[in-house]
């Protein structure tokens, strides 16, 4: 039987609440075998904004994919040259993973999204499947997609998982105004962030 594996991809600066919960219910919701956290150096639809330094976002997501044993960091996007778009990553994936069955896990805000991407259709093409964890008041409709993306409708796969408005820019700012973010990251992650003095005003 092929190994089932999902697909979590962002530039996890940092690595919140969030991404665990949508890695979770959905390595849950479709059995998979593993999940893989896709680092991104820089993502195609950030390009505005600062960023922190890769190392320090590397060694975030190594201390949360720590905890878990279905949970792995891949380096997909990071040993591979810009731009990093999602279809690449899913090319260079299915490079390393022939025989696997490659779940894509996202939030339906970023399906609708999906249109503005680097040559979605194949994207799409390259997902044996969408994982497509419902958020509240993102509603999708997936035949107005199709018009954009054919075949897409077949592809998609919904779970539902606990909503969690966590954004990690939201998280910076408050490190940056000197609040609290216990709870909306891991201890470890918080510890790094604290130890590192990240996202203070001034610092990468």
């Amino acid at each position: 039987m092929a190994r089932m594996i999902g697909i979590l991809g962002g530039t996890f600066d940092p690595p919140h609440l969030g991404h665990l919960i949508l890695a979770e219910f959905g390595r849950a919701a479709f059995s998979l075998d593993e999940v893989l956290w896709v680092l991104t150096p820089v993502s195609p639809l950030k390009r505005d904004e600062e960023i922190t330094l890769l190392e320090h976002r590397l060694a975030m997501v190594e201390v949360v994919v720590a905890d878990h044993p279905s949970f792995s960091l891949s380096r997909a996007d990071i040993d591979r040259p810009p731009p990093y778009f999602a279809h690449g990553t899913m090319e260079a994936l299915r490079k390393t993973n022939p025989q696997a069955k490659l779940i894509y896990l996202m939030g339906s805000d970023s399906l609708n999204d999906l249109p503005k991407w680097d040559q979605p259709l194949r994207f799409v093409e390259l997902c044996d499947a969408l994982g497509l964890m419902i958020r509240p008041g993102a509603e999708f409709e997936a035949a107005q997609l199709e018009k954009y993306i054919p075949g897409i409708q077949e592809k998609v796969r919904c779970f539902e998982a606990p909503f969690v408005g966590i954004s990690g820019r939201d998280i910076r700012q408050r490190v940056c105004d000197g609040r609290t973010i216990r709870y909306l990251v891991t201890d470890r992650v918080l510890r790094y962030i604290s130890e590192q003095d990240l996202y203070s005003s001034g610092t990468e």
